[in-house]
């Protein structure tokens, strides 16, 4: 479907900037495929299923453990789903929230959700607490289908809303408490009783391919996290656009290890699929140990990647027969250009779909290229909306020109990345959808930017672009880091940990690891006069309250706050010192699960991390 012609796997990993014509092409046809739906077109994700699953109705669509689930069986799954949440009171428009681990039950209730015109909120599994309240006040759900395995979150959370909790047995996760009355155990048995034969679609006849069919939360630059609302239209347009760009057919493979409840396992990979009649491997969990035993046992062709699981691959020892392998293409974010490299070396020439862009994003970036290094092209800019704008770092603001508008960007400059909103009843393109909060949407807004009356998506990440017109990702703008796939807002866990008792203030940030992608989590603290830093006290507090990935691992005890005129925490001098006590004088801990308390720095703590010294040349 697309001709990747001039790219073979002779010249894969080879720095020869294609032919722009070439890839503008292949974004030609990127772009009349995401066109083939129109907002007003009464066609939503459940009418897709139902199409492929008369098509491919014995097609293997999940894999999951040993077992393999047809199209037909997740269609007729759904459809049960569908009648259950019907007969418990659910209607169109009506938000439901799913709180459960990958695993096919997941397809199953959310499929089902869809079938019956109900908006789907997904729950990070790993949350508890104020921020699990949050995501359920936020999004306005009526009722919570909960996994069994995160049970345990939901009942130690308190002053949840008052709202059905619907549970899925998990066989491999059994909670061993007492189930309190609030937990709704029936639906299994219901399930059981209602005919797997097709929901009436009449239900959602109304429904429109512009409506929002998920909110998905991702973390912003302060705060807790914002739910993204995700339509129908821009969700199958995912799988259309991918078809194109991948060259995805029916006999692909997709590798789903990415959990659920984030945007790319959930539309990037599932879209496609389902698109093109794929199938799709579910892994609860990524493992380094099985990823290669997988890729060879299911004859997977393709899986989503972030840079973090490339290199924990690339640390493994090399073992005979690397290069054997099904896999063909991989899509993702995050790959470094010495990790990128690494994996043509050892592992053949996959071909690598490096992009750029967010759950939230009406623009978006991705290397039909596989020129390394890069997130992707622009080879005309009068066939995007996508542009780039001069950004001062130190003042934390657009540089306007002579006429008070933004400046664009030349090549070599660093700079935001802005994406023109178009608001065309028959365009779907550039639209931005924004989050469940008004408030929240007109943050990422920018008016008059260009021009008088024009608007633009704030990305709030700063790219820059070469001669050729290919971007590199250079950083986030603001407090959000992400360390291990997750991302972390730096506002919400020093608001999380702010009561320490004797604490002053705290400032939380990230700080780059040497080989490592992304940053994790330092907090530098200052205690109120008289009162001593209580490393045990703050590990049990990070322990109830954050979720693993979110904890500090390292805590600078300060001797005084570091805040501008403005009274704003200062971070720049912070994070170019990082974890190097060399280059300061305050005491510094650092996290050690072995004794579960925070140890003051020592090289032999250190290497319990598994974390290498920090490099103070070259951060920052």
């Amino acid at each position: 479907m697309n001709d990747m012609s001039q790219i073979t796997p002779d010249t894969l990993g080879k720095q020869q900037p294609v032919p722009r014509e070439h890839t503008q092409a292949l974004l030609n046809l990127r772009s009349v495929a995401s066109a083939q739906i129109k907002p007003g077109d009464l066609y939503t994700l459940a009418d897709r299923l139902e199409a492929q699953a008369m098509t491919y109705p014995e097609r293997s669509f999940l894999i999951y453990g040993g077992q393999s689930f047809s199209y037909a069986h997740v269609d007729a799954q759904a459809n049960r789903m569908a009648q259950v949440f019907y007969d418990k009171g659910l209607r169109p428009g009506d938000v439901c929230a799913i709180a459960m681990e990958n695993r096919p039950q997941f397809f199953f209730t959310w499929f089902g959700l869809v079938k019956l015109g109900a908006v789907v909120a997904f729950i990070n599994t790993q949350v508890s607490g104020k921020p699990l309240t949050h995501a359920l006040v936020s999004t306005a759900a009526k009722a919570i289908v909960l996994g069994e395995e995160c049970l345990s979150n939901v009942l130690a959370t308190e002053g949840l809303p008052d709202v059905p909790l619907w549970l899925i047995e998990d066989p491999e996760n059994r909670f061993s408490g007492t189930l309190p009355a609030s937990v709704d155990q029936t639906l299994g048995a219901h399930m059981a009783r209602v005919p797997d034969t097709a929901f009436p679609r009449e239900v959602r006849a109304a429904i429109t391919a512009e409506t929002t069919t998920l909110l998905i939360f991702t973390s912003g630059t302060t705060g807790l996290p914002k739910a993204a609302r995700y339509s129908h239209m821009r969700w199958m347009s995912s799988g259309d656009v991918m078809e194109v760009t991948l060259g995805a057919t029916c006999d692909d493979v997709f590798y789903c290890c990415l959990p659920l409840y984030h945007g790319a396992a959930a539309t990037s990979v599932t879209s496609t699929a389902l698109r093109v009649g794929a199938s799709i491997v579910v892994r609860r969990k990524f493992s380094v140990r099985e990823f290669w035993p997988d890729i060879r046992r299911y004859n997977i062709t393709a899986f989503q990647y972030i840079g973090e699981i490339c290199r924990y691959l690339l640390n493994q020892p090399v073992v005979a027969g690397e290069r054997e392998h099904s896999l063909r293409y991989m899509l993702g974010a995050g790959l470094t250009p010495e990790s990128w490299q690494r994996w043509l070396d050892r592992f053949g020439p996959v071909r690598v779909f490096e992009g750029w862009g967010s759950t939230e994003s009406n623009a978006n970036l991705i290397n039909v290229d596989n020129y390394i290094g890069s997130c992707g092209r622009v080879p005309d800019w009068n066939r995007t909306n996508l542009r780039l704008v001069r950004y001062d770092v130190e003042t934390d603001s657009h540089p306007r020109d002579e006429n008070g508008f933004y400046q664009r960007c030349e090549p070599g400059e660093v700079g935001e990345a802005m994406g023109f909103i178009i608001n065309h009843p028959q365009i779907g393109g550039g639209r931005f959808e924004g989050y469940t909060s008004a408030e929240a949407t007109q943050s990422k807004i920018r008016r008059n930017v260009f021009e008088q009356g024009d608007a633009y998506w704030s990305s709030g990440d700063l790219l820059r672009y070469d001669d050729d017109g290919y971007f590199y990702f250079v950083d986030r703008i603001g407090d959000t880091f992400r360390w291990k796939s997750e991302n972390v807002s730096t506002l919400e866990v020093a608001d999380t940990l702010s009561d320490l008792p004797g604490l002053e203030l705290i400032n939380v940030y990230g700080v780059q690891v040497p080989e490592h992608e992304g940053r994790i989590g330092m907090a530098a603290v200052l205690m109120q006069a008289g009162q001593v830093f209580d490393p045990q006290a703050f590990y049990e507090l990070t322990e109830a309250r954050l979720p693993r990935y979110a904890a500090p691992m390292f805590v600078r005890v300060s001797a005084a706050a570091d805040l501008t005129s403005t009274f704003k925490l200062r971070k720049v001098d912070l994070q170019r010192q990082g974890y190097a006590p060399q280059l300061f004088d305050d005491p510094l801990f650092v996290r050690d699960e072995s004794t579960r308390t925070y140890q003051p720095y020592s090289l032999q703590v250190l290497a319990r991390t598994g974390l290498p010294p920090f490099a103070s040349n070259g951060h920052e």
